[in-house]
C-alpha cells in the first residue's frame, strides 16, 4: 500500500463528505429527521440543541473506519481520517465562525468565508422544513 494511495483516499473522503453533507442535510435533516434539526433553525436556540445529536451520529462511520484501519486496513484508516477532518472543518466553520457557538476572535477577511456565512444565513432565513435553500456547507453556491 503506498502512502500516495492512502493520501488520495483521504482527500476523496474529505471532499466527498461535502456531497454526503448536502444529501443528508437536504433529504434527512429537512425530511424525516426534522424533529432533531428544527432546533437549529429556531431563533435563540440554546447552546445545546437536539440538532447536536447529528455530530455524534455522523461521527460513527468515521470512528468505525478508523478502528478498521487500526486492524490492518490502511485505506479504511485514510477514509475515516478524511471523514473526521471534514467533521473538524465543519465544526470550526459552522459552529465557531458562522453561529459563534464558541467565542473566538477572528476576522472574515477572505471572500470564501464571507460566501459561506452569507449562504448559510440565507439557509436560516426560515424555520420551516420545506422553505430552506443552500444545503451544502464548505462549498457555497455561486452568487454569495
Amino acid at each position: 500500500m503506498t502512502t500516495l494511495l492512502a493520501f488520495f483516499v483521504f482527500i476523496v473522503a474529505l471532499v466527498g463528505m461535502e456531497g454526503v453533507a448536502w444529501l443528508t442535510h437536504r433529504y434527512l435533516m429537512h425530511g424525516p429527521l426534522w424533529v432533531l434539526h428544527q432546533s437549529h433553525h429556531r431563533p435563540g436556540a440554546s447552546r445545546l440543541q437536539r440538532n447536536d445529536a447529528f455530530a455524534v451520529l455522523f461521527s460513527l462511520p468515521s470512528i468505525a473506519l478508523i478502528y478498521l484501519g487500526t486492524q490492518g486496513r490502511p485505506l479504511a484508516l485514510a477514509a475515516g481520517l478524511g471523514m473526521a477532518a471534514y467533521g473538524v472543518l465543519y465544526f470550526l466553520v459552522h459552529d465557531v465562525i458562522v453561529h459563534r457557538r464558541l467565542r473566538f476572535p477572528f476576522a472574515l477577511g477572505s471572500g470564501y468565508l464571507r460566501r459561506i456565512v452569507r449562504a448559510h444565513l440565507v439557509h436560516h432565513r426560515t424555520d420551516r422544513r420545506d422553505d430552506a435553500v443552500n444545503f451544502g456547507f464548505l462549498i457555497p453556491p455561486r452568487g454569495y
